[in-house]
């Protein structure tokens, strides 16, 4: 009897069971068609009806743990998706989407192991193969990540998220030609993908196609209008074509919706350093470095706002910090080239090593063109062209204008590639200049290699150095026989391609010049300037002051603490003098503050100290009337500062380093026959100063005779300098077209 009544319970079970699993099939048919409908109330509720009566219902453990994600409840979420697998461990779904909450965790290597089970239980499980790669993307692989995203792709050709996730990835290692065909294949399958729509915008800024890019940003907009990253990258745009304004409200606007957003971040640092907005920058870089300590961006950017309050070492310890990251990044060897420039124990074979090592490094790396044939007459009209971010109103411009002026167009064609999108009335003045003008800033590099050929350019010059806006990466692929950099930053490139760099005896001293890669052809100076000629006689303001009054009207980034110690002690040792600083970024109340306490704490009072502001050029030049000596910057030197107040009658005590950027004040002061103001050491440099400040007579006869002396010299003359530059041109292509005839006779 007892065992009868057992085998009647154990069937009814069964009965029961069957009946319960038959109801919960009709249940989660109703909660999959819910959560497909977005309805994770209902889903929720729906599952867990069925788990109070099948607690081992697998599918229902699976949506509810997927509801949880939805619902924010991440943990409850990873909790039900773990339950799940233990119910059915050969589900590739559940393991994938347990990944994708251990994402949300921030647990990468959680993620990654359960997508790569997801994809040992269905290899061509498509979802997971993409979702892989996104996490070797977050892990920083985006090599191995690609790998994963083409696995997915050639299982489903037509899948738009895993060709813009490889874009992105793509991106990451600045494959920018094919980044940007992944993004559009994408978009050709899903025209309204919004997230490839901003990959378009984005690498487009990068390949400086930036119509492209305003066209992409905007349809992603249109389709989400509150995306944090559409907006950032939008203010990149903004920010490249120098729309301060513009750049700075969609910065904001990202960071409102997204305040941790890193694009968003770097943006707003970016924009408030371009605006003198130090102390707003450092925030943005403070920020970024405590969401990920390890942001090479954020060290940068520290590094520029440390250096533009003078604080050189520290910038460059920033900048080291983020090369032990990235020892191989362009942006950050190009970035200590130009800082190492303002480091007084830096020297000619520390600075020229940091170029070989970018040359190296990056140049070396590009592909060389191979040059069509070309008529090696020696005596024919060469064509020269000028590669430029500089046709502006920029100092660079000013060195570079005369000379342009003065070219003789019948022996020279003159073609100017104009690599940045400001242009004023300066523009308009270099373009009347030229035979060909060519607007190149929305080229990429492959893209102005290719037009520089196509122009038949005989020899190429580099005006830029390594500073902003540079085309370096064209050069080292060679599109031209001869390759020249000079005018804005002659301090050498460290790329085998370039053949010239023009100099002088006193900037790149024979003893020196076997560090370089380029040859050294000397000039009268290493830069002029137009004469300035409206620029009224003033008497000299000791006489009517009482006391010596010294100028600096560099920027201020090149002020030392060095250069400090000096001035204050000259300033000491001349009773009752005072200094005047000038330099746009003065208007910055943080990079005041901050300058005049250098001095205070050299014992100089503060009232001595005035500090002026932007203003326009010409109310600039008449500000030298209230200077009786300017005082050059060292290590980084004037150059158009100088001949501005030399011009204006106001001489410059210089001092000669160990560095071609050191030398420079010396170079132009010497070349208008000021030897005597130009001086070896600290010592020598005070003692220079003192002197003339006891010879007001002196002096006020110099201030009368500088600008007639400045005309009668080769380096003020810039009908001889243009000369001089002209001869060095047709020498380099005659001894071109003598090698290249050998070369062809060895054939």
């Amino acid at each position: 009897m007892q065992s009868s009544g057992a085998g009647a319970r154990a069937f009814q079970n069964a009965r029961l069971q069957k009946k319960l699993k038959k109801q919960a099939d009709a249940v989660i048919t109703a909660a999959a068609s819910a959560y497909d409908q977005r309805r994770y109330a209902e889903t929720d509720a729906l599952c867990r009806q069925i788990l109070q009566a099948v607690p081992d219902h697998f599918d229902a453990t699976h949506l509810l743990g997927l509801c949880a994600r939805h619902g924010g409840s991440i943990e409850e979420a990873r909790q039900l998706l773990e339950r799940a697998i233990a119910i059915d461990p050969r589900s590739h779904e559940a393991y994938n989407n347990l990944a994708t909450v251990h994402s949300d965790l921030g647990h990468l290597e959680a993620a990654r192991a359960c997508q790569e089970k997801a994809i040992a239980l269905k290899p061509n499980f498509v979802l997971a193969l993409t979702s892989l790669g996104n996490t070797l993307l977050h892990m920083s692989l985006p090599e191995q990540a690609i790998e994963l995203y083409d696995r997915a792709i050639r299982l489903k050709p037509d899948y738009a998220d895993a060709l813009c996730n490889r874009g992105i990835a793509e991106l990451a290692l600045h494959r920018f030609g094919s980044a940007k065909q992944s993004f559009e294949r994408a978009l050709l399958f899903q025209p309204r993908h919004a997230e490839a729509l901003i990959g378009k915008g984005t690498v487009s800024v990068d390949l400086r196609h930036y119509g492209d890019a305003e066209a992409a940003l905007a349809a992603a907009l249109a389709i989400r209008p509150n995306s944090a990253k559409a907006l950032a990258h939008r203010g990149r745009l903004h920010l490249e074509l120098s729309r301060l304004e513009q750049a700075a409200a969609d910065f904001d606007a990202a960071l409102a919706l997204s305040p941790k957003l890193e694009v968003a971040l770097e943006g707003k640092a970016k924009v408030s350093l371009n605006a003198g907005n130090t102390v707003q920058a450092m925030l943005a870089c403070t920020t970024l470095l405590e969401l990920n300590p390890r942001s090479t961006i954020a060290m940068t950017l520290l590094s520029a706002c440390l250096a533009q309050q003078g604080e050189i070492a520290s910038a460059i310890e920033h900048l080291d910090a983020a090369l032990a990251i990235a020892p191989d990044h362009a942006d950050l060897i190009a970035r200590k080239i130009y800082l190492l420039d303002f480091l007084s124990e830096a020297d000619f074979a520390l600075q020229q090593a940091a170029r070989k090592h970018w040359g190296e490094a990056i140049g070396a790396g590009l592909p060389q063109r191979k040059l069509s044939p070309r008529q090696l007459d020696p005596d024919r009209r060469i064509v020269v062209g000028y590669v430029a971010a500089e046709f502006w109103y920029h100092s660079a411009a000013f060195g570079l204008l005369p000379v342009l002026r003065h070219h003789d167009h019948a022996r020279f064609e003159i073609v100017c590639y104009s690599c940045w999108p400001t242009q004023d009335e300066m523009t308009a003045r270099f373009k009347s200049m030229a035979d060909v003008w060519v607007d190149v800033w929305q080229l990429s590099d492959d893209e102005l290699a290719d037009r520089i050929q196509a122009d038949g350019i005989d020899i190429l010059i580099d005006v830029s150095g390594h500073t902003t806006g540079n085309r370096l990466p064209v050069f080292a692929r060679k599109p031209a026989p001869i390759q020249v950099t000079g005018f804005g930053h002659a301090t050498g490139t460290g790329l085998q391609t370039m053949d010239y760099v023009l100099a002088d005896p006193i900037f790149i001293p024979e003893s020196t010049r076997h560090l370089l890669t380029e040859k050294v052809h000397d000039l009268p100076c290493l830069i002029t300037t137009d004469p300035i000629l409206d620029m009224p006689p003033s008497e000299l303001p000791m006489l009517r002051n009482g006391y010596v009054t010294f100028g600096v009207f560099n920027r201020i980034y090149k002020i030392s603490d060095e250069a400090i110690r000096v001035w204050s002690k000259l300033m000491r040792e001349v009773t009752g003098s005072k200094i005047i600083i000038k330099h746009t970024l003065l208007d910055d109340p943080l990079l005041r503050d901050s300058l005049v306490a250098r001095f205070v704490a050299q014992g100089i009072a503060e009232e001595n100290v005035t500090c002026l502001g932007s203003t326009p050029r010409h109310e600039h030049l008449l500000a030298f009337a209230n200077v009786d000596i300017s005082l050059d910057t060292f290590p980084q030197n004037g150059g158009v500062s100088t001949w501005e107040s030399l011009y204006a009658g106001v001489p410059v005590v210089a001092k000669l380093g160990n560095g071609a950027s050191s030398r420079a004040g010396g170079s132009i002061v010497a070349a208008v026959d000021l030897n005597d103001w130009v001086a070896e050491d600290d010592d020598g440099y005070a003692a220079i100063a003192c002197k003339y400040a006891a010879q007001p007579a002196h002096l006020a006869k110099l201030r009368a005779e500088l600008p007639a002396r400045i005309a009668s010299s080769p380096a003020g003359n810039v009908k001889i300098y243009t000369g001089s530059v002209e001869a060095g041109y047709r020498q380099f292509w005659r001894d071109y077209c003598a090698s290249a005839s050998k070369g062809d006779e060895g054939a």
